[in-house]
Formats: C-alpha cells, structure tokens, sequence
C-alpha cells in the first residue's frame, strides 16, 4: 500500500463541521479520497478518525467502533434540539432542590443495553430523508427507540445547574438525547451544551492532531495508523505469500482457524501487511475489501 493509505486522528475544533475537517485534509495531504468514521456536531469538539486513500474502504469497520464523550449538561432548560443551539421548550428552578446522589444515580440508570429515542434534530433517516430537514420545517415524526449500550458513566463534577459527566457507550448513542432523558428522570429538563469525543475504540484524542498540523509532514507521519493496526479490533489471520495473491484476486482460499463466528469480518494480513478484510463461511476465507500490494 502506498504511504498515504491509512487513518489519521483528528481533533476536531469546535466550529467547524467535520465535511470541513474532510476539505481541509484534502488540500493539506494532496488526497481526494478521504473519508470520516462518524459526524461530531459543529459545536462538538474531539477525536475525528480520517481514512486516507485505499484505506477509505476500512470505514464501515471503524464506525461502529464504542465511542467515549465528555459531555456538560444543563439542568433546568429542555430545547427542541436538546442542546445549546435550539429555541427553549420548557424551564424548572426544581435543579436547585438536586442533591449530587440524586443526580449519579440518574446517571446510573443508564448503565447496560437500553433503548433510546433519537432526537428530532438529527441525521437519522426516515422515508429517505434526514430528520433535521423534517424538524426545520415544523414537523415533527413519531420515533421508534433504538437500542443501545451504556458501558460507563460517571460525573466528573457538577456546577449546577450545570453537570459534567463521562460516558462510553456503543456507537449510534446520542449523548444529546441522553442529556435529554437525565433530565427527564430528575424531573426537570435538560439540554447539552458541550460535548468532546475523547476515544473512538482504542484510539485516544491525547494522539490526535490539530487541524493545523495536517499541513505538518513530520506530525502526519508521528500521528499515521496502519491499516492493519486500524483495524486491530477485528479477528486476525496470518496467510502465506499464496493465498494473499489470491485473496488480492478476488479468489477464496481454504480458511485457517481464527477467533469470532461465521460471517464476522476478520483482518486478513501477511507479516505486517493488510492484505484484505474478508469472512469466513464454511471453512472458506472470502475477500469482503482487499488491499493490493504497494
């Protein structure tokens, strides 16, 4: 693969939108084909993972990776986009009656498999369309509850009416809409009004670069992930020089024996080198994405 196939992390400012993350490492790099893991907000701040070139096609892998966000929530004010930048739909002065106990223990319902109701403000799609075009014209659609997964939380500390708190949970978690409903299980509304994505699975904001810094050969190459590396998650299977080429053929080979069930992708590689993404199925090894050598 060439040296500008792979994933770089970014640490996404707030303001910017993470397509204007996107347009910015393609004029810094002097690559089109690149693509993002997962939409932080405008508002939102954090982790931001880039696929470079052919390791464009390693993003359907990364997306569903568990995220981790530190997040401030407002007590006391609900908002139609349940953060900072909607219009207000109700207000409570009952936050000032709140002791810290009831509010770690709000936060503690959350823990486990749950289900959550996306907010209206979102890129959720219903009939072909996303839901933020549907609200900004004044309708409002009935949303099914989606499952989802609360693996940690924790509040950091707590100014009210304002709380700080930390959460990992699996991709596709709104953590606006879990402000949303912290609020309504201590009876007096909330909204978010900051979030930062510190971790997208085992990748860390701390390794991040800032948008400045794509320009910055030295801190590219400092901050680069190999494809195979990015994908590190994934079962692994080692193959020889032969069943590589034919896996880069298209062409599927006798499987070895790896980790996962039937039908889960797995990261195919010789040495250190990722030679596809593939499944197995009936003791074969069937190339889903394969990466051509040099």
């Amino acid at each position: 693969m060439n040296p500008i196939d792979g994933v770089l992390p970014v640490d996404k400012p707030e303001g910017p939108t993470s397509h204007d993350i996107v347009t910015l490492a393609r004029r810094s790099l002097g690559e089109r084909r690149i693509g993002h893991t997962g939409t932080l907000d405008p508002f939102a701040s954090g982790l931001l993972l880039l696929c470079i070139g052919r390791a464009t096609r390693l993003a359907e892998f990364l997306t569903g990776l568990d995220k981790s966000y530190e997040a401030v929530a407002k007590l006391g004010v609900a908002t139609d986009t349940e953060d900072r930048l909607g219009s207000v739909v109700s207000e409570s002065a009952d936050w000032r009656d709140l002791s810290r106990a009831q509010i770690e223990a709000g936060l503690a319902g959350f823990l486990g498999d749950t289900e959550q109701v996306p907010p209206q403000f979102s890129a959720k799609k219903v009939g072909g369309e996303a839901m933020y075009h549907k609200a900004r014209r004044g309708e409002r659609v009935r949303l099914e509850p989606c499952p989802i997964r609360i693996d940690d939380i924790e509040l950091l500390g707590m100014d009210l009416p304002e709380v700080c708190f930390r959460v990992r949970c699996s991709s596709g978690t709104y953590v606006r809409s879990l402000s949303r409903d912290l609020g309504e299980a201590l009876g007096v509304g909330a909204h978010l009004t900051s979030l930062r994505r510190t971790s997208v699975g085992q990748f860390e904001v701390d390794r991040a670069l800032s948008p400045e810094e794509l320009q910055d050969p030295a801190r590219v190459s400092t901050a680069w992930i190999d494809p195979l590396v990015a994908v590190g998650h994934l079962p692994r299977i080692e193959v020889d020089a032969r069943a590589a080429r034919d896996l880069r053929h298209g062409r599927r080979v006798p499987s070895p024996e790896a980790g996962g069930s039937d039908l889960d992708p797995v990261a195919v590689s010789m040495g250190a080198e990722l030679v596809a993404v593939g499944v197995i199925s009936g003791g074969v090894l069937r190339p889903a994405k394969v990466f051509p050598h040099g």
